[in-house]
């Protein structure tokens, strides 16, 4: 009788262990695939290549055909649906909303993506710079030769002083930095508190266009690791210290009607470049908070925003993104105004010319924007 049970049970017990490592396994590939510690990202130029050339209704025919849920429903089975997703957060066709928590590093790929600019797609989503070292942040010695290219091919406009200050530009954001600006930075995502090489440079181009073109601006160059420090706050105080900032601000200026927070990404130059009629641009992409009352006004103005500059510059927008509070801040303190954007300028391995070129390239597009939006509430 023993004999028989152990016949019996020795090949069950078999089956449910090899099911067990496969199941192991399977974790253990895709949490490495998505680690924020992979330096190399799959990438594929002729998959990409194709998936802007088919329309999106044949992948979702093609899914139709394996998976049952994904195919047409009827409005009633609509309704079922949308109950089911508020009720558990999944989203029928996603696989993101049902494995994202339970598989390290999926989470990054929550991002929803509203436009997608040219070659935008799930594997080259916005990534979120990880929280600089002290070593970082220790003062390194900068590419001089790249800023004073930079300036010599692009230099700063003589502005007459605007008395309305009508926009405010800060960063949240502020040690981010570009590493063709620095030297003997081994790190893959690049830090400085030296506003010469970090978004405030960007920032402060962005003031000088928009000045010159008879814009007010005011713009906020504060080093936020400093401000963090003084309050005993970690980097995921952020969005808190520099609402403080944008509060005050406003408190002080009530004509301040667009508030712009510069960032950059930390995808690497070939997602971030593009190259129109022979100059180089660092791309540039739209981030919209969902977590607040303003998130329709603000989409709307990114939106605009995003397609204007694709009938200008073809190519130079990454697209415009939202995101909750399961990717991010959620709210980016979009909730203080109807006209607020987040602003990601190139990435880590753009150079100043590079961003330079897309601040004018923004500048000249906010420039109409802003004007038909004057004349829309003067008319108003």
């Amino acid at each position: 009788m023993a004999n028989t049970d152990r016949k019996y049970r020795g090949p069950l017990f078999t089956v449910l262990k090899i099911s067990f490592v496969t199941i192991l396994c399977s974790f253990l590939v895709v949490s490495m695939l998505t680690s924020g510690e992979v330096k190399k990202h799959i990438y594929s130029p002729t998959l990409q290549s194709i998936s802007t050339i088919l329309p999106e209704n044949v992948y979702l025919l093609l899914m139709q055909q394996e998976i049952r849920s994904l195919r047409a429903l009827s409005s009633e089975d609509k309704v079922k649906m949308d109950w089911m997703e508020i009720a558990t957060n999944v989203k029928v066709g996603d696989f993101r909303s049902l494995l994202g928590r339970e598989i390290p590093g999926l989470e990054r790929y929550h991002t929803e993506i509203i436009i997608a600019g040219e070659g935008t797609d799930i594997s080259n989503l916005p990534r979120e710079s990880p929280p600089p070292s002290e070593g970082q942040l220790r003062d390194h010695e900068i590419v001089q030769e790249e800023l004073d290219k930079a300036h010599e091919e692009n230099p700063h406009k003589e502005t007459e002083d605007v008395e309305d200050k009508v926009v405010y530009i800060y960063h949240s954001h502020s040690w981010e930095a570009f590493k063709p600006l620095i030297k003997s930075n081994d790190s893959t995502d690049a830090s400085s508190t030296n506003e010469e090489v970090n978004v405030i440079a960007v920032g402060e181009k962005l003031m000088n266009e928009l000045e010159s073109r008879g814009i007010g601006v005011s713009h906020n160059q504060l080093d936020v690791t400093k401000g963090l420090k003084e309050k005993d706050w970690n980097y995921t105080h952020s969005y808190e210290y520099s609402r403080e900032l944008v509060q005050e601000a406003i408190a002080q200026n009530d004509k301040l009607t667009y508030l712009i927070d510069i960032h950059r990404d930390s995808q690497p130059g070939e997602v971030t470049t593009k190259t129109i009629n022979g100059t180089n641009y660092a791309r540039l992409f739209f981030v919209v908070g969902k977590e607040n009352k303003n998130y329709e006004k603000n989409l709307e103005i990114a939106t605009k925003l995003h397609n204007d500059l694709e009938r200008s510059y073809p190519g130079l927008s990454r697209g415009v993104f939202v995101k909750t509070k399961a990717e991010g801040n959620g709210v980016y303190n979009q909730d203080l105004t109807e006209r607020a954007l987040l602003l990601e300028f190139g990435g880590v391995d753009n150079n100043m010319t590079e961003l330079y070129n897309s601040v004018d390239a923004f500048a000249e597009v906010f420039e109409s924007y802003y004007r038909g939006d004057a004349e829309k509430v003067n008319a108003d």
